[in-house]
């Protein structure tokens, strides 16, 4: 997934590049989909430790077709990846001159070059910041709520495990729906001319405080029918995808050359909520017995904080920090 987000942004024009995006992490969404409706039936013919080996095998299978494939087309890589030194043939493919490289000299060279990041520059920037803190907040919302939502459904709403799961794939199916509309929606702005930095900020913010409202709504006693709660947190969760036309784009406004190394920062910071998140709504819910305090709470809290962080420090204008990088070092030598 790097590797695609890494060339989408030096591939993709600025008036395109949420479609792009969208189509890269589109697959987290019918992934969840699959996943929801496939887990019940194996849990209960062949217990539930069998979801995470048939689960895991299918990862390593879909691992190793989709190295074999690179292996099958050595050239590619190297011409993505140094698209900048490359020229377009008259069909209109591109080529390149760069050789293949030994394993050894790519893992050196790669070496080298991360020694070349400026990382240091990288948490200066309070848009960096405004990324990493907003990756963490729309994460714990995500995971917590692909974890828990079944459970919910289930002692909550009073669904058997098998209705519970089919409920359960309503907000990914949603996801898909929305994004086809998100990705058009921010790249027409900024093809009308609107400010960059204007439409990320829209979309960040549609995608956090629509699901904090929904949430809100269903986590207050008002006695609403089940497919009410339901229909709320399912359009909550769908229009936060918006995200895709926001956050996950800043990466690469703010810099296309280290785009997938920010990404990769954000997201192991946004990968923190998938294991302390999840395990504290499950251990609020066993002490409280209260899932408007255990699952929705904490989201809401992040989701509003989230917000507010994106509004004032988030930024997509694009930001030289090779040169940051060069000053701040001359500045230290005089």
């Amino acid at each position: 997934m790097f590797n695609c987000y890494g060339c989408t942004c030096r591939t993709i024009p600025l008036q395109e590049r949420s479609r792009a995006v969208s189509v890269v992490f589109g697959g987290l969404a019918f992934g969840s989909v699959l996943g929801l409706l496939f887990a019940p039936p194996i849990i209960q013919n062949l217990g539930w430790e069998s979801v995470f080996y048939i689960f895991g095998l299918l990862g390593i299978i879909w691992c190793l077709v989709f190295e074999s494939v690179q292996e099958l087309q050595p050239g590619d890589n190297e011409d993505i990846l140094n698209l900048e030194n490359t020229s377009a043939g008259s069909n209109g493919h591109i080529s390149s001159s760069v050789p293949s490289k030994s394993s050894d000299s790519s893992l050196e060279e790669m070496t080298d070059s991360l020694k070349d990041v400026p990382w240091g520059e990288f948490f200066k920037s309070k848009a960096v910041w405004a990324m990493i803190y907003t990756h963490f907040c729309g994460s714990w919302g995500h995971y917590t709520c692909l974890s828990w939502l079944p459970t919910f459904f289930s002692e909550e709403l009073n669904l058997n495990l098998t209705d519970a799961a089919w409920v359960s794939i309503l907000p990914p199916l949603g996801s898909m729906v929305i994004t086809s509309i998100a990705a058009p929606f921010a790249d027409n702005l900024i093809s009308s001319g609107v400010d960059t930095t204007k439409v990320r900020k829209i979309c960040q913010a549609i995608a956090f405080l629509s699901p904090a409202a929904f949430m809100m709504l269903s986590s207050v006693d008002l006695g609403l029918p089940p497919w009410v709660v339901v229909a709320f947190l399912t359009g909550g969760i769908s229009l936060s995808n918006f995200a895709l036309s926001g956050l996950y784009c800043t990466h690469q406004d703010i810099s296309r050359e280290y785009a997938s190394i920010l990404l990769g920062i954000t997201n192991t910071v946004g990968a923190v909520p998938g294991i302390v998140g999840v395990a504290l709504v499950g251990y609020l819910v066993d002490t409280t017995h209260s899932w408007s305090m255990s699952l929705f709470a904490p989201s809401i809290f992040f989701y509003l904080t989230g917000t507010a962080v994106w509004l004032t420090f988030a930024s997509s204008e694009p930001q030289d920090f090779n040169k940051l990088a060069s000053e701040s070092l001359r500045e230290s030598n005089q």
